[in-house]
This record gives structure tokens, C-alpha cells and sequence, in this order.
């Protein structure tokens, strides 16, 4: 581990453990809720990965259904959040924590002065072991605060509760259910990106100068980082079974950032660096194939049946889901079941 890395990890400790204690005394000022009175919202997820933002969706569009015309400010980090809500029509503000907030102490301490002055009537936070989200709704001046955790001694039983897109949502559905708002159930809504129409046509102009529009597309994504990125010679196997299995179907490599490929660009590929772009790419495509990351994610948001390769880390956490995506076990796993998996989706 590198000596950054090891001080940030020893900052997260630092903050977690100076923390852990806000709001553990109970979601506060908890009573009954009139529906029709919560006008305005504040969601704390202070990350500023794709992913994380991506995955914060599912709990936007319940708080959208549960308060109907609220607006909602959203307390993050970096400059991801206005592109992933751009299309969110009750997302207001965009509150955005200074990626170093040392070295911008005006800026930090302006944001927590705004937090403090809205007239929030509810805040919420997204994930229990955040720190400056945990800070954040208990800055605020909401009359409802919840905390992101359940109380002491408290388990829900969804089998999918794991996930990190759902758990947030099934915590807050408790927390209503304890204000006297009836949990319907259902099911946990999917990432989205909320293309518009124009977006998505223009992503299959895009698409179609790359490829054979008459065929079917496989789109891959050969990079991750750290752990989760797989060998140049996982990915010249994976390849190879590919071209043979699916001689007649167009297979497209989305590249990343970093503009590498483990394929050595051998395929027909496609770059950009505008997130909503490449989600409109993806929303044309037949089927996504990809380690877990924020790509794999943008591809699920972008509805794309989204097929995710997990090896170290948690899949019951991150994997994809909805419209025939789901996670593969790579250590458990081997090419001709991610072939299967690829066949499976195609022929539906």
C-alpha cells in the first residue's frame, strides 16, 4: 500500500471512529410525518466515484415517490453528481465537498454554512459509515433526520439487502414505516441514468458509425482498477471465444479514460469522455460485458443488459441488476459460462 493511500486509510479511521457516535441515539425527532409537509430534501452521499453516484439513484427515486413534488439537494463529491441528475427534474441543488478540503478550507466551510442554512425538512444519509455524511444531517436544521442506520438489534430479512443500491432504501422504508408512512414493498427501483429520447437516438447514430447496425452488439469493457482489472491474457482468451462463438454479432470494446485496451484494440472500439454520451451509447447496445466499476455501472443506469465480472470483490453488493443483468464469479466461473451468459441475453 502506498504511503498516500495508508494516510487516507488512517483519515477514514480517524473520522470514522470520532463519528460513529452521531446519531446512534436514534433517528431524530421521529413521530408521525405528514406526507404533504416534507417539500424539501437533503441527501448526503459525499463520494465522488460514477459508481457511487449511479448507485444512489434507487434511493433519489424513492424519496421522489415518497414525497411527491419535493425537491431534493443532493451533498457529494466532485463534479459527477450534476451529469448523472441532470435529468432529474426535482434535484435542486448539487452540494458539491471540496476534494481537498484542507487545502480549500473557505470552500469547505462554505458548504457546510449552506447546509446549515436551508430549510431542509428532511435529511438523510446515504451510507452509516460515512463520516461527513453522518456529520451532515446532523448539521443540518431538518426537522427529520435519519442517519442511514437502523436501530440496535434491527435486521431486515430482503435477501437482497446487501446490495449497496438497495439497503439505503430498505433502511429509509423502515424509517418511514416508524412515522407512520406504509412500506408497500415493492420492488427497489434500478440505477438510471434517465437518458431522454434525443440522447438515446443520438447515441445509436454514434453507434452505428462503428459497427453493423443491422447485427446485434456485444459491448466489452477490458479495464477496471486496482484488483478488479483482469490480465491481458484473461481478457486474449475471453476475446478469442468470443470472435468464434459469435461470428455474426458485432463485438465493441467501450475503452476508458485511460484510452488502454487488453485486447490491444483488436476490436472496433469507441471513446469519449462525456458520461451522458457513453451512456447513450450503451443504451443501444444488446448486451455489456465488464469488470466491476463505474462503467459497468453506467451501463446498467443506461438500461443495457449488463453482464458484471466480479473476482475479489463483494458481487452481492455491487452487481448489477434488472432488464437481464446479473453478476458472474469469475473465481467460481469460466469462459464457456460467461458464453452461456452472453446467449442467454441475446435470445431472449
Amino acid at each position: 500500500m502506498s504511503n498516500k493511500k495508508k494516510v487516507n486509510a488512517f483519515r477514514r479511521s480517524l473520522m470514522q471512529s470520532l463519528t460513529k457516535n452521531v446519531g446512534n441515539s436514534g433517528n431524530s425527532n421521529v413521530g408521525q410525518i405528514d406526507k404533504s409537509k416534507i417539500k424539501k430534501v437533503l441527501i448526503c452521499r459525499p463520494n465522488g466515484r460514477l459508481g457511487n453516484m449511479l448507485l444512489i439513484t434507487p434511493l433519489v427515486q424513492e424519496v421522489s415517490k415518497s414525497f411527491p413534488g419535493c425537491k431534493i439537494d443532493v451533498f457529494v463529491k466532485g463534479f459527477l453528481a450534476p451529469i448523472v441528475f441532470e435529468e432529474y427534474g426535482n434535484v435542486d441543488k448539487i452540494i458539491p465537498l471540496p476534494k481537498k478540503p484542507f487545502k480549500e478550507l473557505i470552500k469547505y466551510f462554505k458548504v457546510w454554512s449552506l447546509i446549515r442554512r436551508q430549510n431542509y425538512d428532511m435529511a438523510i444519509n446515504v451510507d452509516q459509515n460515512s463520516s461527513s455524511g453522518r456529520l451532515a444531517v446532523k448539521f443540518s436544521s431538518a426537522k427529520y433526520k435519519f442517519f442511514g442506520n437502523l436501530p440496535e438489534g434491527i435486521t431486515l430479512e430482503n435477501e437482497d439487502y446487501e446490495h449497496i443500491a438497495k439497503y439505503p432504501v430498505y433502511n429509509f422504508r423502515y424509517f418511514l414505516n416508524q412515522v407512520g408512512i406504509e412500506n408497500k414493498n415493492e420492488p427497489v427501483a434500478l440505477l438510471d441514468l434517465k437518458l431522454s429520447e434525443k440522447e438515446i437516438a443520438n447515441g445509436k447514430n454514434i453507434l452505428d458509425v462503428i459497427i453493423d447496425p443491422v447485427k446485434k452488439t456485444i459491448a466489452i469493457f477490458t479495464f477496471a482498477t486496482g484488483e478488479k482489472c483482469y490480465s491481458v491474457d484473461w481478457w486474449s482468451e475471453f476475446y478469442t471465444a468470443l470472435k468464434k462463438e459469435f461470428p455474426n454479432d458485432n463485438i465493441l470494446e467501450i475503452l476508458p479514460v485511460e484510452n488502454v485496451s487488453q485486447i490491444n484494440f483488436e476490436a472496433p472500439t469507441y471513446y469519449s469522455k462525456d458520461v451522458r454520451e457513453i451512456g447513450s451509447v450503451l443504451a443501444n447496445v444488446d448486451v455489456f460485458v465488464g469488470a466491476d466499476s463505474g462503467i459497468m455501472h453506467l451501463a446498467s443506469a443506461s438500461k443495457a443488459p449488463t453482464l458484471g465480472l466480479f473476482s475479489g470483490t463483494n458481487m452481492k453488493k455491487y452487481e448489477p441488476y434488472g432488464n437481464g443483468s446479473e453478476g458472474l464469479d469469475t473465481n467460481v466461473l469460466t469462459v464457456p459460462d460467461f458464453i452461456t451468459a452472453i446467449h442467454k441475453v441475446l435470445n431472449k
